[in-house]
């Protein structure tokens, strides 16, 4: 019987470790489990990844580069900010759906008492706030400046702005209560007045 080459089977553990990642949590998730739905024997998971949470900040890595490359295609699109911005709020839908938002987010919890994943979960959401930096720096001077604020803190309000929504999202606060949602949203109206001088 022929084996699957390494890139599948690895791929095929990382869809596995994603799926019981969204059904049980990072704290429920088993290597014997990922391995059994993945159709491989536990030895592949240790070859290719030596432990389960080397496995999860692979597999959040990989999603975030993807996500990372999506966005920047985005922002440097000939396309006005505030269209940018509900585009933004489009894909937070779907990486709600997609899980991404949920993998993330656990990772951030279990990185406040474990120290290795919480320097990796730093660096890739640096490089969200890189990313933001790098789009208000070019709008700067369009709008005269952001008044007191600094480019790296625009970049700032906007992650907490988005990484704040996921989390009430994530708990299943109602819009009703907490209209993290529809606030988003809004802020491509205050953006779209700027942009076209309206006030």
């Amino acid at each position: 019987m022929t084996q699957p080459p390494a890139s599948e089977t690895k791929s095929r553990i990382l869809d596995s470790a994603k799926a019981a990642l969204l059904e049980l949590g990072y704290s429920g998730l088993s290597t014997r489990k990922v391995a059994a739905t993945a159709g491989v024997p536990l030895s592949q998971i240790h070859y290719h990844f030596d432990s389960k949470q080397n496995m999860i900040l692979e597999l959040l890595e990989a999603e975030n580069q993807r996500l990372l490359e999506r966005q920047t295609e985005m922002y440097e699109g000939d396309v006005p900010l505030w269209k940018q911005w509900e585009e933004a709020c489009d894909y937070l839908e779907e990486d709600l759906a997609s899980g991404y938002v949920r993998v993330l987010h656990e990772m951030i919890a279990v990185g406040w008492s474990d120290n290795e994943i919480a320097s990796a979960v730093r660096r890739q959401v640096r490089a969200w706030c890189d990313l933001l930096s790098s789009v208000a720096d070019r709008v700067e001077h369009r709008f005269g400046g952001f008044g007191p604020f600094t480019v790296l803190e625009v970049s700032a309000l906007t992650c907490l702005a988005f990484f704040g929504a996921e989390s009430v999202i994530l708990l299943g606060v109602p819009e009703r209560q907490i209209p993290a949602r529809s606030a988003l949203r809004k802020v491509a109206l205050v953006i779209r007045s700027l942009e076209e001088g309206s006030g």
